[in-house]
């Protein structure tokens, strides 16, 4: 008999255990807050020095007591031997929850005094009911520890003191700080009245936590008081408890409009909005700057990658986005003090960053600049992409006409009065020259180690040099150049550690040169985020830092991609300005499908009718379904019923007819969110404030992203999955087990699931959630929060088929943002692993515990596969494959990056179903090259390390009817859908962009086609209809875009040659000129 039980585990095991080797004393104070600690500590010295001396004292950082372990080995060694315990939390117990648990369960046994206080100004009752004192005491200590200071802190010891029965004489002198305060490093704490009377300069507001202020832990203030003093502001610190504290936040927005400053900088953690989605620092309408005071020391800061924290990344980071803050960059680390042997602890306080307080002051210095000078004098540039590295895709842009939304912003800068001087020229042959001796001068001026970097990758330069680019007086229009030599441009789009080249370089440092104001980019996306360096807070030694420097980035973006919207907001300080994907229209009728609907409608109303006219129906429609290829795609065979059959083809052209097909690009400020989009781009040109906005699809029912036009940002990532979200991820998984059992007749047992950022971002983790339930298991949320604090793990008879062995094959940008949800899918898979269950039910019973969390290195990005998707032969297709696994073999399900390039090539060979899950209704699996990387890629690496999984495509554009299909029958939904003539006609009017977008859907057809086999000759048969088979689209493509025309046909051609378009019409071999 097996025992049925649930099984909860918290996010705190995954901290690594540590021994804080403390003694015993009489009196141990805990919290989170190194300040509240530094507090205490010389409130205890103050004690000490006046002849009062106060009970023995200990003194620990809650966040190094986070692993079970950690906890039980302090409460042994030095817990149990205590008289009184006193422990602040910020958050609640739910931060602290296993440790609290254990000290309670202490306290009672032992007869140990313990207050537990809120350390956000806020009475909890659930704290009070941990505690062995009286509320009445609680109340006094909590008062005395939110007032601050030594002497506060002195006071605090002393009552606490008494009430763990131990003497301790009485404190006088206490004094209360006020809860909300300016200050100036001169004068302390002081009336922002006096500052609004004789500041003259314009001027920087410094928004600082109280607690800051208490502790005597200024130094990043002080530090950025100065330096922004000395570049010609009248600077001013506002301290406060809390940016949410009612009283504080009235205080703070009165001020914020009666000091009329030029900028803000903010000090203070998390978001700061309420139930009106305002902050107290939205009133003066001018950017607010958010600045990290980073919890880890410089030196860990130096040498990791990933730049901050999870939990910095989220408070510092992430969070302040919610409200529209700029982030400006890391300002300060915490480093140890001297250790207090009497205390035996160490202090550690916020340190100042020279360099950083130098940079974020310039980045502020730079957007009041933009906003002081009139536009009639600005200096913007408009930059374009060039990705995918090909003449004929010139200005990609995800779902955006990026050429006609350059010639409608330029038409809104004239209108605004920018000085733009009309220029016909053709982008694509325009050129502006640099000379090499001036690239030198400019070159000098970076750091020794990049300049040193990129004459060990790309030599000395040899020439001047020539930008795609037009000068247009107040605006320079230009095309990013290649970040390397373009053959090799897909393999590095997303790859940090490839140095940019010279001429790439050379274009940032020439923008300067010129004195550029602003910089925009039009679009998603390029490759200045992209470039070597940390992924958030980076240095002076990161390559995006060094060719932006302080310049104000504008980055219209497609509202849909909050991660790589986030990827340009963290790494280049951009303000990313949302803007709507293209319509949708229904498709009614899919292309190529008319006879076989015809039949089939007529076959509908036959019921009833004579026999032989039914079969005769039935016949028909299945040989329409065999010359269009459609019984090959689904599966068909002789030994099917005629009934199943056709009830198979009908679901799938039902399918294709309420499919959808993006109407043409969407041009930027134009439309019906236009109006809000030109507004958001000219505020920021001006250096005011952008009110920000979610992301998502408009097309899902998030109309919540609408109006367009805001600052982006995306989700807390401590929140996911929401609770939503794993509704909706228990529904995607029984689909997928659904369709596995309907295509094999029985479960499926090893799955490899493909995870981008993105779309965790957009839907808060479905899945993720998907993927949990799978194994059996499913998040664990505060009750208050609805913070993810762990995973619990079902017992078997909560549902109907055994638990499925899943290997998360994740994004670079999921690896960055979502570092818990990887720790705690491997969380559940160790405590599968250990349960009491029959192996045939459970897969990791009875096995050794191995990784199943896989992505690229820290620092990576995408699949770096180069040009083996497009190049058709055996060998490029194992290059792709070994790109796949390459990109794939880090692990990261137990908090660390582990090299293991044999566990993935296991999984991959171990894996009968791999699953990639799509949200987005306006886009399809030949929307961009991605697609056919990750998913035909996964085939490709499957022909190297062994296996046959079925691939499926998990259609999740409808929640409330997702569809899992094999992918080359969502390849044939999608060429049916997309093939069709509105489609093609949406395009068309779209020039120079449509005819490339024509071109690249063949590309990402054709990678299909080579990588995966999964595309039948009739659908591309049937592209080559809808395009190279009209006339007009052939007189269209060979005015608006001849190279695009010239690349279609070859490509048609070598799809042809390589064996995987054997078309039958000879008409198109006759068009062509390809042999029969």
């Amino acid at each position: 008999m097996h025992v049925v039980f649930r099984e909860t585990h918290g996010l705190e095991e995954n901290a690594v255990p540590q021994d804080l080797a403390q003694s015993p004393a009489d009196l141990v104070v805990l919290s989170f807050s190194d300040g509240d600690l530094g507090a205490f500590a010389a409130g205890w010295r103050r004690a000490d020095a006046a002849g009062r001396r106060l009970p023995s004292l200990r003194l620990a950082n809650l966040a190094v007591l986070q692993h079970p372990l950690s906890v039980d080995t302090y409460v042994e060694q030095t817990l149990a031997g205590a008289k009184g315990i006193l422990i602040r939390l910020i958050g609640g117990r739910s931060y602290w929850s296993y440790g609290l648990q254990q000290v309670e369960h202490l306290a009672r046994e032992k007869g140990i005094a313990l207050a537990v206080l809120a350390a956000d100004g806020r009475i909890d009752t659930r704290l009070d009911a941990a505690s062995t004192i009286p509320v009445s005491t609680l109340r006094q200590l909590a008062t005395l520890c939110d007032t601050g200071g030594a002497v506060a802190a002195h006071a605090a010891l002393a009552q606490f003191a008494l009430a763990a029965g131990c003497y301790a004489g009485p404190v006088a002198g206490v004094r209360a700080i006020a809860d909300v305060g300016g200050w100036q490093p001169q004068d302390g704490v002081t009336c922002p009245a006096a500052f609004a009377l004789t500041a003259k300069r314009p001027r920087v507001l410094i928004v600082f936590y109280r607690s800051y202020l208490t502790a005597a832990d200024l130094h990043p203030i002080e530090a950025l008081h100065g330096e922004l003093t000395g570049r010609g502001f009248d600077v001013i610190g506002l301290f406060a408890p809390s940016l949410k504290a009612p009283d504080a936040a009235g205080w703070l927005a009165r001020w914020v409009g009666v000091l009329a400053p030029a900028a803000i900088v903010n000090a203070t953690a998390f978001s700061a909005r309420g139930a009106t989605d305002a902050t107290p620092l939205d009133g003066a309408g001018v950017p607010v700057f958010q600045i990290a005071l980073s919890t880890s020391d410089r030196a860990a800061w130096a040498g990791a990658t990933r730049g901050l924290s999870p939990a910095d990344l989220a408070m510092h980071v992430v969070l302040p986005e919610v409200d529209g803050r700029l982030f400006a960059g890391v300002a300060s680390f915490k480093e140890a003090a001297a250790r207090d042997g009497d205390l035996e602890y160490t202090r550690r306080e916020h340190r100042a960053d020279p360099d950083r307080i130098a940079a974020i002051a310039a980045r502020i210095a730079a957007w009041i600049s933009l906003a002081s000078k009139p536009v009639a004098d600005h200096r913007i540039a408009i930059v374009l992409s060039t990705y995918p590295g090909k003449a004929y895709q010139m200005a990609h842009a995800v779902g955006l006409d990026a050429l006609a939304s350059t010639q409608a912003i330029l038409a809104n800068l004239t209108a605004a009065g920018y000085a733009i001087t009309p220029d016909d020229r053709d982008l694509a042959t325009a050129r502006i020259y640099w000379p090499l001796a001036a690239y030198r001068t400019a070159l000098a001026k970076l750091p020794a180690g990049l300049r040193q970097e990129l004459h060990d990758v790309w030599g000395e330069p040899g020439e001047d040099f020539g930008f795609t680019a037009i000068d247009q007086g107040g605006a320079l229009i230009a095309l990013q150049p290649e970040r390397g030599r373009s053959e090799d441009r897909a393999d590095e789009y997303h790859d940090l550690s490839r140095c940019p080249s010279h001429t790439y370089v050379a274009f940032y440092l020439w923008l300067h040169a010129r004195g550029i104001d602003a910089l925009v980019h039009v679009g998603a996306h390029g490759t200045l985020e992209w470039l070597p360096g940390k992924s958030v807070a980076l240095s002076d030694g990161c390559w995006p830092e060094a060719l932006t420097a302080a310049m104000p980035v504008i980055y219209p973006f497609i509202v849909n991609d909050p991660g790589e919207a986030a990827q340009a907001k963290r790494r280049i300080g951009a303000v990313t300005l949302g803007h709507v994907p293209p319509p949708l229209e229904r498709t009614r009728t899919g292309a190529g499908l008319g006879r076989l609907e015809a039949l089939l409608d007529e076959f509908s109303n036959a019921d009833g009718l004579d026999p032989a006219r039914r079969d005769r129906l039935q016949r028909d429609i299945r040989d329409e379904a065999t010359a269009t290829g459609l019984a090959a795609t689904l599966g068909l065979d002789d030994a099917q019923s005629p009934a199943d059959a056709i009830t198979r083809i009908d679901t799938f052209v039902c399918d294709v007819k309420e499919s959808q097909y993006g109407d043409g690009l969407h041009i930027y400020g134009r439309g019906e969110h236009g109006a809000a989009e030109r507004v958001g781009l000219l505020s920021a040109l001006q250096g005011k404030r952008v009110a920000s906005g979610p992301s998502g699809s408009p097309w899902r029912g998030r109309s919540d992203v609408l109006p367009t036009g805001r600052n982006l940002y995306t989700t807390d990532p401590r929140a996911v999955p929401s609770r939503a979200a794993h509704r909706q991820g228990v529904t995607l998984a029984d689909e997928l087990v659904r369709r596995h059992l309907q295509d094999h007749g029985d479960y499926p047992r090893t799955l490899v699931i493909d995870l981008w950022a993105s779309a965790t971002m957009r839907t808060a983790g479905e899945e993720f959630a998907m993927a949990l339930h799978l194994l059996g298991a499913e998040p664990v949320w505060d009750m208050q929060s609805d913070r993810v604090t762990g995973v619990e793990i079902l017992p078997l008879p909560t549902f109907d088929r055994p638990r499925i062995d899943v290997t998360l094959r994740i994004s670079g940008l999921f690896r960055d943002a979502f570092p818990t949800l990887c720790t705690m899918f491997g969380q559940a898979v160790r405590a599968l692993g250990v349960r009491d269950e029959p192996a045939d039910w459970n897969p990791f019973v009875g096995r050794p515990s191995t990784p199943r969390v896989y992505g690229p290195e820290p620092g990576r990005y995408g699949l770096s596969m180069g040009d083996a998707a497009e190049t058709y032969t055996p060998d490029a297709r194992l290059d792709a494959g070994k790109a796949w696994l390459s990109a794939s073999a880090h692990a990261f399900d137990d908090g660390n990056d582990t090299f293991d390039p044999i566990g993935i090539r296991d999984r991959v060979a171990a894996a009968d179903a791999f699953v990639h899950v799509q949200d987005l209704p306006e886009t399809d699996l030949l929307l961009a090259a991605d697609y056919a990387a990750h998913e035909a890629g996964f085939a490709a690496a499957q022909a190297i390390a062994g296996g046959n999984a079925t691939l499926y495509h998990l259609d999740a554009r409808d929640p409330s009817q997702a569809r899992a299909r094999p992918l080359k029958e969502e390849i044939a939904r999608v060429v049916h859908a997309r093939a069709h003539p509105g489609w093609v006609d949406g395009m068309m009017r779209h020039g120079f962009r449509g005819g490339a977008e024509i071109a690249a859907t063949l590309d990402h057809l054709g990678a299909f086609a080579h990588l995966a086999g999964v595309v039948r000759p009739e659908l591309i048969d049937l592209y080559h209809d809808a395009t190279l088979g009209r006339d007009d689209v052939l007189a269209f493509l060979a005015q608006a875009n001849s190279e695009a025309l010239a690349a279609m046909q070859a490509r048609f051609a070598a799809l042809h040659a390589a064996g995987l378009w054997p078309t039958r019409r000879n008409s198109i071999l006759a068009q062509l000129d390809l042999p029969a």
